[in-house]
């Protein structure tokens, strides 16, 4: 059990850097700088956090109900893992955040 959580959060670190790095090479690709404007990629980028962010708040509530349900020989790692993954999903809502600062500043597509 306590290998299977620490795989679930790698995933979903790891995950997180993929997509943050996705969408990193993918403003410097010259086709989709020529086929989208920047309010919509930073649409496409705020609907990808989003995700990013349902996916972990899943995440957290599954390590929780496994932590009431857990002896207590597993309960200190499980906080940790606990406080990784909020520390994450706090990084995103962060991120998140900022991104809808910069779309409502970004004039809308016509």
């Amino acid at each position: 059990m306590r290998l299977s959580i620490i795989v679930m959060i790698v995933v979903l670190a790891i995950g997180s850097i993929v997509i943050f790095f996705g969408y990193i090479a993918n403003q410097n690709s010259p086709e989709t700088l020529e086929q989208s404007d920047p309010y919509e990629k930073l649409q496409i980028y705020k609907e990808e956090l989003e995700k990013i962010n349902q996916y972990n708040q899943q995440l957290l509530l599954e390590l929780e109900d496994k932590l009431i349900n857990s002896d207590n020989s597993s309960l200190n790692q499980l906080n940790q893992e606990i406080s990784v993954l909020k520390r994450v999903i706090n990084d995103n809502k962060v991120e998140l955040e900022q991104v809808i600062k910069k779309l409502s500043t970004v004039n809308s597509p016509p």
